[in-house]
């Protein structure tokens, strides 16, 4: 069984749409879950928490989707533009510590513990085979999860740097952790849906990214539904 996370209706509600669109050979009903967990790492711990309690031992992957906001890259680096996708190879809780003007004083791990999830190679490798063979181009690379919304270009700036970071959200530490904790294979994939820079909500493509995530995004899984045993 695969289990779609979203953080929002607005996410959600296109990659099912999309689905009920798709057609595999496996039964759908029998194959994948959604769970739209909340905004923010705190609602998705408690909510993605439950479920795997819920669920314990039926799940056999967690693909979770949404949308991001890109971080402005160096020059030399690759920079992901509006409605490109991108795909998680370890996710950060960047803003775990203390809040300065433009920086976080990171606090001591042993007060902490881990900020840095990374996600199984194995799973990630096979979901970006899938999609780049089937021409949707994809970026990869490290995910900042934060407690708030970026909102100038030298905090982004700082985080980018801090942590050689594609793009941050809200949740994406949040269901890292937990695949870790419970075992389970986790997919992260991304539509940027805005650049963090200093706030200009005027630029963003919110319903474009949730509409290219879904899409990209049911393709994977119906792909992974068909070749079912390849990804346990």
């Amino acid at each position: 069984m695969i289990l779609v996370v979203a953080a929002t209706e607005i996410e959600m509600a296109p990659f099912i749409e999309t689905m009920g669109r798709k057609h595999t050979s496996r039964p759908i009903g029998n194959s994948w879950k959604s769970l739209i967990a909340g905004v923010g790492p705190v609602s998705t711990m408690q909510n993605l928490t439950r479920h795997l309690l819920q669920e314990e031992g039926k799940l056999d992957l967690i693909v979770n989707l949404g949308i991001a906001g890109a971080y402005i890259q160096p020059i030399q680096r690759d920079q992901p533009q509006l409605l490109d996708l991108c795909l998680a190879q370890r996710e950060i809780l960047g803003d775990f510590g203390i809040c300065l003007e433009n920086e976080i004083d990171y606090l001591d791990p042993g007060l902490t513990g881990p900020l840095v999830f990374d996600l199984g190679p194995g799973i990630k490798s096979r979901a970006m085979n899938i999609l780049t063979d089937a021409y949707y181009p994809v970026h990869e690379g490290t995910f900042i999860t934060v407690n708030s919304v970026t909102g100038t270009r030298a905090r982004g700036d700082f985080l980018q740097q801090r942590w050689g970071a594609l793009c941050e959200n809200m949740e994406g530490a949040s269901v890292a952790k937990l695949c870790a904790e419970f075992s389970i294979p986790c997919v992260e994939l991304r539509c940027i849906s805005n650049y963090v820079e200093d706030r200009d909500p005027s630029s963003w493509k919110l319903s474009q990214a949730c509409d290219k995530v879904a899409e990209a995004g049911a393709y994977l899984v119906n792909e992974l539904i068909e070749n079912y045993e390849k990804f346990a």
